[in-house]
């Protein structure tokens, strides 16, 4: 059986297949992990770390995107 855990992402709820990291979020949600900051239950975490930090249901994120300009 699939197992799935469910978190909210910027506010919104979404379902990703479980086991999950904050880099297989990123992958599922079409964003690259060089160009974001993140935000997983209230704390800041390094970009060196979304691949070994694992989500659970009910788990918050909040991912800020760069955006370059001139």
């Amino acid at each position: 059986m699939d197992q799935t855990i469910d978190i909210r992402l910027n506010g919104e709820a979404h379902t990703l297949a479980a086991p999950a990291t904050l880099l297989s979020l990123l992958a599922a949600v079409g964003r690259d992990p060089r160009a974001v900051a993140i935000e997983h239950n209230g704390e800041i975490v390094r970009r060196a770390r979304y691949g070994e930090t694992p989500l659970e249901s009910g788990d918050r994120v909040e991912v800020v995107h760069f955006v370059q300009g001139g």
